[in-house]
């Protein structure tokens, strides 16, 4: 299983239920690894979602503990133990967990990978993302030239775990 992530300087992800920078190129190449596979989330950001509606072309599986949500276009389990057998039905390369801060924070130690858009600023931020550059078995295994939109320069890190936890 893997994360996909965009994160500023401090690690943070969100402000007051919104990511805290939409730039282009991240969300398009964001649809590009995700397209066609599967991916795990919570209930808070299926809400950012537009129309709240899970994402097209895609497994949407929604990790919640509220046992009366329904979302007729996702699969919806309620524990680590329920997501980890219904994750049994896919070959694990083609998972991504794509938040929120609590979702990747117990799927973290899961994930082989970790695909990363790394802001070069600090916003204004109250979720935040696990700093991999502080965790030992943790390593950037390639990172992009810089780019820059408008005034945000950034660049696309991979991350590779050293010792994921088996599910």
């Amino acid at each position: 299983m893997n994360a996909i992530v965009n994160v500023d300087k401090n690690w943070g992800i969100g402000n007051k239920g919104k990511l805290l920078v939409s730039i282009p190129n991240d969300l398009k190449r964001f649809r590009e690894i995700t397209t066609g596979n599967v991916v795990v989330y919570g209930r808070k950001t299926l809400a950012t979602f537009p129309a709240g509606k899970p994402l097209k072309n895609r497994t949407n599986i929604i990790l919640t503990t509220d046992t009366a949500m329904k979302e007729p276009e996702a699969v919806i389990v309620h524990s680590l133990e329920e997501l980890f057998e219904e994750l049994k039905k896919y070959d694990s390369d083609d998972v991504y967990i794509i938040g929120g801060d609590s979702v990747y924070k117990q799927l973290l130690p899961y994930c082989k990978k970790v695909l990363a858009t790394s802001v070069q600023y600090a916003y204004e931020a109250d979720t935040y993302f696990p700093n991999l550059d502080e965790m030992e078995n943790w390593k950037v295994i390639s990172e992009s030239e810089e780019h820059t939109c408008f005034n945000i320069e950034y660049t696309f890190k991979d991350y590779e775990n050293s010792n994921p936890k088996a599910i």
